[in-house]
Order: C-alpha cells, then sequence, then structure tokens
C-alpha cells in the first residue's frame, strides 16, 4: 500500500474501534489506563531494550544533546509516564458534561453535551513520552488515536504501542484506537495531514519547524502547539533570594523541553545587584550567556565569558543549556521585548509588587504566566490535568497546557413535544 492508502485503511480501523470506546463506561476507560499503566512498569526491561537500539543509533548519526535527552528512556522516566496516565485516569469523565442547558420561549429544551473528536491525529519527533500521554489522554477522552512518531524512536513507539495494544485486546476497547503509524517513509505524514474526511483532527508536537510545516501543509484541522522562546523578568521590586532559583530553575531544570527559559530581562535599577550574581550561577550550570552590552560590561567585570547577543539569539529557541541575558528600563519594557522575539507560551516575572505583576500579566499575550514561579510550571501534569497532549499558544479552541476537555468538542441536543418552523 502507498502512504495515503496507510492512512486511509488506519483511519477506517480507527473510526470503527472508537465505537467500542464510546460505548464503554468512564469506569472501564479508567480501568484500562490504569492497566496500561500497570503494563508500563511491568515491561521496563522491554521498554529501555527498545529505547537501547534508538539510543544507538542517535549516537551513530551525531543527533543533538537536547534531543538525545529527549528520546532518552529511563526507569524513572517510564514510571513517570506510568504515573501521567494514572493521574489522567482518576480525572472526572471529560465526556458528557453540560456545557450549557436552557428552555427557549418555544419549549424546546437546549443542552450542551461535551463529546470526543473521534480520530486524532499526533505527529511528533523523538520524545517517545509523547507516545503514553497522548494515548492516555485521547483514550480518556473517547477519541482514537493515530500516532505518527520521528523514525529516530521507531523501536521505542512500537514497543509502547504494542504494551497499550496488549492491554486493550483484554478489555472491551478495540486496540485499534490506538495505533503506531508506521515512520521509516515521510510521506504518511504527508497523508495523514491530508486525510481530510477521514480524521478529525492533527495535533503536531515538537520543534518550531515541524508545527510549522504541519500547520502549513494540513487540510485535516490542527491545534498548533508552540515553540517556546520563553522569559523571566526580575522586576525593580523583585526579591533577589527569590529571584536566582527561579531563574536556575527555569533554565536549567530540563533544558530542552519548551517550557525552559531562553532569555533573562533584568531591571535596570537592579541589574548592577543581581546580574551578577545570576550570571556567575548561570556560568557555574554551564550556560552559554549571550549578552546586551550593558550586560556584558558587568560580566567584564566579574570575569564571567559572554558573547554578543544578536537578532537571532533573541529569537531562539535553544533546547539547551545557552542563554540571552538582557537589561531593560521598566515592566513595559520587558513586556516590549517579549513582544517581539516571544512566542506567547510562557513568560514570569518576579516581583513583590501587585501593581507590576498585573501590568505584566495584562501586557503578556502568552498562554501562561508566571508570578514569582518558575516557567516550567507550565506542564499539565504540575498544572493538575494527568499527563499533557501537548502546549498550545494558538488562541482558537485551546490555549495552554491541553488536557482532558480540550480534547473534546460538544454537539447540541434538542427535546421538544412536537414544534415546527
Amino acid at each position: 500500500m502507498d502512504a495515503a492508502q496507510i492512512i486511509s485503511s488506519a483511519a477506517e480501523r480507527a473510526r470503527l474501534a472508537n465505537r467500542t470506546l464510546v460505548a464503554a463506561s468512564d469506569a472501564q476507560r479508567t480501568a484500562a489506563l490504569n492497566q496500561i499503566a500497570d503494563a508500563l512498569v511491568a515491561n521496563t526491561d522491554r521498554i529501555i531494550a527498545a529505547n537501547a537500539e534508538d539510543m544507538k543509533r542517535a549516537d551513530e548519526t551525531n543527533m543533538a544533546t537536547s534531543m538525545k535527552d529527549r528520546l532518552l528512556l529511563t526507569a524513572a522516566r517510564i514510571q513517570g509516564m506510568a504515573d501521567g496516565a494514572r493521574q489522567v485516569a482518576a480525572l472526572a469523565n471529560p465526556l458528557g458534561r453540560t456545557i450549557n442547558a436552557r428552555t427557549l420561549p418555544n419549549g424546546l429544551e437546549l443542552t450542551q453535551k461535551s463529546v470526543p473528536f473521534g480520530v486524532v491525529g499526533m505527529v511528533y519527533e523523538a520524545r517517545p513520552n509523547v507516545t503514553v500521554d497522548a494515548a492516555a489522554i485521547l483514550l480518556k477522552s473517547g477519541n482514537s488515536a493515530l500516532l505518527r512518531g520521528s523514525s529516530s524512536a521507531t523501536s521505542s513507539n512500537s514497543v509502547l504501542v504494542e504494551i497499550m495494544r496488549e492491554v486493550l485486546a483484554t478489555t472491551t476497547i478495540s486496540p485499534d484506537v490506538i495505533q503506531n503509524i508506521p515512520d521509516s517513509d515521510r510521506s504518511t505524514v504527508t497523508a495523514l495531514l491530508h486525510a481530510r474526511g477521514e480524521v478529525d483532527l492533527v495535533i503536531p508536537r515538537g520543534s518550531a519547524s515541524l508545527i510549522r510545516m504541519v500547520v502549513d501543509e494540513a487540510t485535516v484541522p490542527t491545534i498548533e502547539t508552540g515553540a517556546g522562546v520563553c522569559h523571566v523578568y526580575v522586576d525593580d521590586a523583585a526579591d533577589l533570594d527569590k529571584a536566582l532559583p527561579i531563574l536556575i530553575n527555569s533554565k536549567t531544570h530540563r533544558p530542552s523541553v519548551c517550557n525552559a527559559a531562553e532569555t533573562l530581562l533584568v531591571h535596570e535599577a537592579v541589574a548592577a545587584t543581581f546580574m551578577p550574581t545570576a550570571l556567575a550561577a548561570l556560568a557555574s550550570h554551564g550556560v552559554v550567556i549571550h549578552a546586551d552590552a550593558a550586560t556584558q560590561a558587568i560580566a567584564a567585570a566579574q570575569g564571567v565569558a559572554v558573547s554578543a547577543a544578536t537578532e537571532e539569539n533573541w529569537s531562539t529557541e535553544y533546547n539547551d543549556l545557552e542563554m540571552n541575558v538582557g537589561i531593560v528600563k521598566d515592566v513595559v519594557a520587558a513586556a516590549d521585548h517579549i513582544q517581539k522575539y516571544g512566542t506567547n507560551h510562557t513568560e514570569a516575572i518576579v516581583t513583590e509588587n501587585s501593581e507590576h505583576a498585573d501590568q505584566f500579566i495584562a501586557l503578556s499575550d502568552c498562554a501562561a504566566v508566571m508570578v514569582n514561579a518558575s516557567t516550567r510550571f507550565t506542564d499539565g501534569e504540575q498544572m493538575g490535568f494527568g499527563a499533557e497532549i501537548g502546549i498550545s499558544n494558538q488562541k482558537l479552541h485551546a490555549r495552554g497546557p491541553m488536557g482532558l476537555e480540550q480534547m473534546t468538542t460538544t454537539t447540541w441536543i434538542v427535546r421538544g413535544t412536537g414544534q415546527i418552523r
């Protein structure tokens, strides 16, 4: 079969299988997810062995360190995926929720209820955890999942899907609600993006170039997950003892992910006090620093190596231990910089002044704003959604971490007593 036939066949199986999923009760979907979580942990050795094959190919092809970090599966990360699935399982049923209800003057009773999208395609890069996160959220929300991961994670993705399907085979839910789309041929991505009428929604998750390709090429509706050029702004009213750990956590906790900070902005009134400490701390964590002229002068006096920040630097998502640093006049100047170079993902302000915080929030056109907290909290699990299917920085339908509710649409139910127009 060619790529279009592969996708068409998978989509048809997924839609038929979806009937078993929506017919299942929430308790049955929940039980299946908990069984999947147990199976992931029980098959830790099997998963790590498959992942080792991917890691070997990554080494042979000189994959970037940040991408290898995303690709790597350890016992702790497998446990984390299982915990995420259990958290999703424990959440309230997203289906059948009453969104709106009213009775019209003519006696018609209107109810708007939450329902699944149907068949959802995921296109993502070398992050095998997405395979489980997406499958868990889509299963709980009544959607079939067509998972098209990266060829660099082919062994990991394959075994994860096999394990989940093995579990579903023991339930009333068809295993075909979770399918692994072949990744050996890039044309399967194009076919998935063009399967309008067969696939209800496509969600990309990965680099800015992948997301842009999906959004530009798809004829299937998409939800755009976004690149993260995130900022930490240290205000003149900041508690500097809070600011330093927030900065270091935002940049170094896991630099390869989209909610890691890429730029530090410091109010000019506290730059002389805070900047030497911040630069030294970043350097001690191995962070490569690109700085504006004022920061370069402070760095030189402190003996901290920095390079001059270029226009390209300010707008770059590094996904690595690399950061831009600059000094700004005030909250408005910080917001102006973010508006110019940011990606509407996550922005953070450190301040004890509530008016400054409110001003920063109002001026930050983004999916999430952190006040005196790390940018790393823009995360479905951290926000209590369980595993996330991605973080959307678009404005239609979903924005921010996408959990169960964001993976549903609605149906209007109209009950009458014989009314006609």
